[in-house]
């Protein structure tokens, strides 16, 4: 998949692309972005769910681990893990993204089959899934139960 990925760049990068479009995507954070991580964060508090940690050294660096309960949840962005709902393939560079996309979701399931063949739960969740409150609130009980159910308060 990498050696793929790597045939559509010339020289292996990008040339010619618009500063705007470069800067843009140069501000897209990994960690602690505002529509999901931080956002799912701060309902963990408010709904008094403990006992997790943030970016364990696990195989995908999973978003949240509950150690006790060897749970780790991932909060998957639409468009960069390939959403059927409300991902989309940019026009540009269409070829790129495709192959980035999909590269997205086999490393995604690759680490998910490593996880659970160690005897974690891997549970995942789309971004789409924590913009509405409802949605949000079904998430944090599903979680809330799986986690009471081996101990955690």
């Amino acid at each position: 998949m990498e050696a793929d990925l790597k045939k559509t760049l010339s020289e292996g990068g990008f040339f010619g692309v618009d500063r705007t479009r470069s800067r843009m995507m140069s501000a897209v954070r990994g960690r602690n972005n505002h529509s999901t991580e931080l956002r799912f964060r701060m309902a963990l508090v408010r709904s008094a769910v403990r006992g997790w940690v943030l970016q364990a050294t696990l195989p995908g660096k999973p978003d949240f681990y509950f150690p006790s309960a060897k749970v780790v949840l991932f909060l998957d962005g639409c468009f960069w893990h390939g959403c059927r709902r409300c991902g989309h393939i940019p026009k540009t560079n269409s070829t790129f993204w495709r192959l980035k996309i999909q590269r997205n979701r086999w490393r995604d399931r690759k680490n998910t089959r490593a996880l659970r063949s160690r005897g974690f739960k891997v549970l995942r969740i789309w971004e789409h899934s924590l913009r509405k409150r409802d949605d949000l609130d079904c998430m944090l009980r599903k979680l809330s139960t799986l986690v009471s159910t081996i101990g955690i308060k």
